[in-house]
């Protein structure tokens, strides 16, 4: 029988067998065949299977198109045959009769994907041949994908453990500094013991104290910790902006809606969202997201149907919410449904032990955000960043660093680098109320009169020196001194050796 030659560098087109006794009907099928397939013949079964032993292995041969009565074996029979040895080749009868029952037995015992009838017509036998070649290419391609999956599976695997423990690491418990006997270590304790429950939590305390860091730290210390954590400023949006970002939008709900948009509950759906600044929503806006917290479910702008949510919602604020209860300006159902567990993060100037350690911290990724190598602090600079009582908290310790860094000459940070405000925080006017931190300070001093000025004047000094560099002739200036009077008190309260 005809068949072209076996090298594979001379077949570029898909393979296909034609097995058919009758040799006027194989030479019709290939002609018609010939430009979309390579096609080799075969007069029985016998020949058939010998070019498939031999063939196979080079050309890789996808269809067996086979007449169902031959003289010896059938169709159905070689195709069984087929099947079993190459399962991957797409098995077609042809066949002149409609026979039920050699139907049934193709289907379930040789697996064939088609029946032809003859007399067959050219267009409808060359666009099933090549669907029947789309299977045989998609069946491949899902083996490979499946034997891909198969290898990487483990590896995938082991790469989602360690981001979500480096997410751990980065944004849990473990990234939360502090120093043995720090206020802050009850409220991680708390965290670690409420954040695998599904409760919401309310966060308070000063700004720039962390709330956000202590909701990551709980998002990741939960079950959800691989699902998205989601963050808005309830107090930077305006009520009906907030509306929108939280529940979404369907196009036309409004001017402006050109498309529909997803609300960021729907966003954070399985994990946690985090509500900073509940406290300056409106009254209006209150209700409608208690109903989305009782109910589970919220309506889109725009939308008559409504969509179910799955979220942990933790919320924080600086303000005294239980009085913003007490009179009616936040509604009392909407704070018991919030603070199912309260936290609250003490502010910076109660955790004198942890400076130190969130400075030196601070200092690492303020190096790296601008790229400029430092090697640390020198002692007089921790030392006035310990003095100070930082209003802004941890927020405020950090720009302050940044601004250091991005001054600093030498290696070292000295104290010369940090603000004035830092240095030296003015005395304001008295308020019985409000005492200024420096009324604090000066109310510490012991002695009588005339020590506690010369306390006074020595942190006087000794800020002013540290500020302009030890340069004598600018201090002796600004403070209205010669440069005789300055060294004698510089002798005098033990400051000259500190140059």
């Amino acid at each position: 029988m005809n068949h072209p030659a076996s090298s594979s560098s001379l077949r570029r087109l898909p393979a296909i067998l034609v097995v058919d006794d009758e040799v006027r009907s194989q030479e019709a099928l290939r002609r018609t065949l010939e430009e979309d397939f390579d096609v080799l013949c075969a007069s029985d079964a016998d020949e058939g299977m010998e070019i498939l032993e031999r063939e196979q292995a080079i050309t890789g041969i996808r269809i067996v198109l086979c007449d169902q009565r031959m003289p010896g074996t059938t169709g159905v029979q070689f195709l069984k045959e087929v099947r079993s040895r190459w399962p991957d080749i797409v098995r077609i009868i042809l066949s002149g009769y409609t026979d039920a029952e050699d139907i049934i037995t193709g289907v379930n015992e040789a697996g064939i994907w088609q029946y032809l009838l003859k007399p067959w017509q050219p267009e409808q036998l060359l666009l099933t041949l090549q669907r029947a070649s789309e299977v045989w290419r998609l069946q491949q391609e899902n083996q490979r994908l499946s034997v891909d999956l198969r290898t990487a599976e483990p590896v995938l695997k082991r790469h989602v453990e360690t981001k979500q423990e480096k997410a751990k690491s980065s944004f849990g418990l473990a990234a939360l500094i502090r120093a043995p006997g720090s206020p802050i270590n009850a409220v991680c304790e708390l965290v670690e013991r409420v954040a695998p429950y599904d409760l919401s939590v309310m966060v308070t305390g000063e700004s720039g104290t962390g709330k956000e860091m202590i909701a990551r730290a709980i998002h990741y210390e939960s079950r959800r910790a691989s699902k998205a954590f989601i963050t808005e400023n309830c107090g930077a949006v305006p009520d009906t902006l907030l509306e929108s970002e939280l529940f979404g939008y369907k196009r036309g709900a409004f001017t402006g809606a050109v498309e529909d948009r997803v609300g960021l509950f729907q966003q954070a759906d399985g994990g946690t969202l985090f509500l900073d600044e509940i406290g300056e929503t409106s009254p209006a806006f209150q209700v409608k997201l208690l109903r989305v917290l009782q109910e589970g479910e919220l309506r889109p702008l725009g939308s008559n149907r409504a969509v179910h949510v799955d979220v942990r919602v933790i919320a924080a604020t600086n303000r005294d919410l239980e009085e913003d209860v007490r009179t009616g300006r936040f509604r009392e159902d909407l704070y018991y449904r919030l603070a199912t567990i309260a936290l609250h993060v003490p502010p910076l100037r109660e955790r004198p032990m942890d400076l130190p350690l969130l400075a030196r911290r601070l200092l690492e990724s303020s190096s790296k955000a601008l790229d400029k190598p430092v090697e640390g602090f020198t002692q007089e600079a921790l030392a006035c960043i310990a003095a100070y009582r930082w209003p802004g908290n941890v927020r405020e310790l950090q720009n302050e660093i940044l601004r250091m860094v991005a001054l600093a000459t030498t290696p070292r940070l000295g104290a010369d680098l940090l603000s004035t405000r830092v240095l030296r925080t003015p005395i304001g006017e008295f308020d019985e109320a409000r005492p200024s931190d420096d009324l604090v300070w000066a109310a510490g001093l012991t002695g009588g009169l005339k020590e506690r000025m010369d306390q006074l004047e020595k942190h006087v000094l000794k800020e002013a020196m540290i500020r302009l560099r030890w340069n004598k002739s600018r201090v002796a200036r600004e403070l209205g001194l010669s440069r005789v009077g300055l060294r004698a008190k510089l002798v005098r309260y033990g400051l000259e050796q500190a140059e």
